[in-house]
């Protein structure tokens, strides 16, 4: 081991005595931001490799989350905006994001992946992969990993909205019934990621410091973790200090 091998190998052993014992987010939604800048920035000429690398990092981070007692895990692979890019930068990422749902959901992996974003908006191939990941790793007893796919956060909530009405036009509940009676809950329980709990950490890599329309809904009590790595470079001891930097928040969700 080299020098600087040894030093980092000593600074995230003290990361984790640091996190040791201290609260875990039960849920840690991740941007996975930076991709093609680290492409351009290592001089390669398609930006997608950019996205291949930084997808063989996923298994590291979802290990890593495992070994933290994290049990939700949300990955931002693909938003709405994004479906307008041009054609030969698109498709081959939906080939990266194919396989990283296959890879994810192999029989020999415990992850339990769930898909969260509008599956129509997508190429019907694509869809297909993402719902068959999903059922093949149902009964999994591992951590559930949401990969948010031609996601975005409004549209999440016009979607649990739509949702919401149609189930209760179908039961012959009226309109003005509905108004009496709707609240926060009604419309959670009909979001993408329904029955989990919301994301106590949010990170995003590449050094940007918005959302992007990143879990709108569920990120009102979040605390927000921006690490100036890009995807690629985003290493163990970036996500021990992102865990430490929770640890420390006091966190009184409005009281």
């Amino acid at each position: 081991m080299d020098l600087r091998g040894a030093v980092y190998s000593v600074y995230e052993r003290r990361l984790r005595r640091q996190v040791s014992g201290k609260p875990v987010p039960r849920h840690v939604a991740v941007m996975l931001d930076g991709n093609r800048r680290w492409a351009r920035a290592a001089g390669l000429a398609n930006v997608n490799d950019g996205h291949v690398v930084g997808a063989k990092l996923i298994d590291e981070l979802l290990e890593w989350c495992a070994e933290a007692g994290v049990r939700h895990v949300t990955l931002w692979l693909l938003s709405t905006d994004n479906l307008h890019r041009d054609p030969s930068e698109l498709l081959p990422l939906l080939d990266i994001i194919e396989s990283v749902a296959s890879h994810l959901s192999a029989p020999e992996k415990q992850w339990r992946v769930n898909v969260v974003g509008a599956l129509d908006l997508l190429p019907s191939a694509t869809s297909a992969v993402l719902k068959a990941a999903a059922e093949r790793s149902a009964d999994k007893a591992g951590l559930t990993v949401n990969l948010a796919v031609g996601y975005g956060g409004r549209r999440e909530i016009a979607d649990a909205v739509r949702s919401l009405l149609n189930e209760h036009a179908e039961a012959g509940t009226s309109i003005e019934e509905l108004a009496e009676i709707i609240d926060v809950e009604h419309i959670a329980d009909h979001l993408y990621t329904k029955g989990q709990p919301d994301p106590d950490l949010v990170i995003r890599t590449s050094g940007e410091q918005r959302l992007s329309g990143f879990l709108l809904w569920q990120s009102a009590h979040s605390e927000f973790y921006f690490c100036d790595a890009l995807w690629p470079d985003f290493r163990k001891v970036d996500f021990l200090r992102a865990l430490r930097d929770f640890s420390e928040r006091q966190r009184r969700f409005g009281s």
